[in-house]
């Protein structure tokens, strides 16, 4: 059934409602990637492995900000490994860092509490800075913040210290040109 009350052109968009509202839109198919990947997978919820996979993937400053190539291998090398599942295996449980209290929102179902706690850092990481929208190194930048996280753990691992990994998302972002 169709939708009979038109919208008005001059009215915004609805804005949209869950854990990856006030993301880029580079940011927001990232997430998309990640809850995709967690379909594929199996898996009962997106998590920061999930995130990390999808960052990687899709954005160019994120690759950047690893010390060179082959410890970014490294890093692919362990998400994907899970994927196909070998190496890590989380499937069917369900990741909880403690970030987030356990309530949570209607809203984050389907993700992780250390997602939700990690996209909710991302947006005030890019708030901290005066900008509206969190891009990919906000994201990463707050992932590798979670030593408790999965992506952390693919991280060490792989070989990356996680709060030096923090520390230089965070560096590139500053003075950074705000993203639509």
């Amino acid at each position: 059934m169709q939708n009979r009350t038109p919208r008005n052109p001059e009215q915004p968009a609805p804005n949209p409602v869950g854990p990856d509202a006030g993301f880029t839109v580079e940011l927001a198919s990232v997430v998309t990637g990640a809850r995709r990947r967690a379909l594929r997978d199996g898996d009962r919820q997106i998590d920061t492995a999930h995130l990390l996979h999808s960052l990687l993937e899709s954005d160019p400053e994120v690759r950047e900000a690893f010390d060179g190539g082959p410890q970014l291998a490294r890093v692919l090398g362990y998400l994907v490994q899970r994927s196909i599942g070998y190496g890590l295996r989380w499937q069917g449980s369900v990741e909880d860092s403690g970030a987030l209290p356990v309530v949570r929102d209607p809203a984050a179902d389907g993700w992780s509490p250390s997602a939700v706690a990690a996209m909710e850092d991302a947006l005030y990481r890019a708030g901290l800075r005066g900008e509206p929208r969190a891009c990919g190194l906000d994201l990463l930048a707050a992932l590798a913040a979670d030593g408790e996280c999965r992506a952390v753990e693919v991280l060490g691992r792989a070989g990356v210290d996680a709060r030096w990994l923090s520390g230089r998302a965070v560096e590139r972002t500053a003075g950074a040109p705000e993203r639509a």
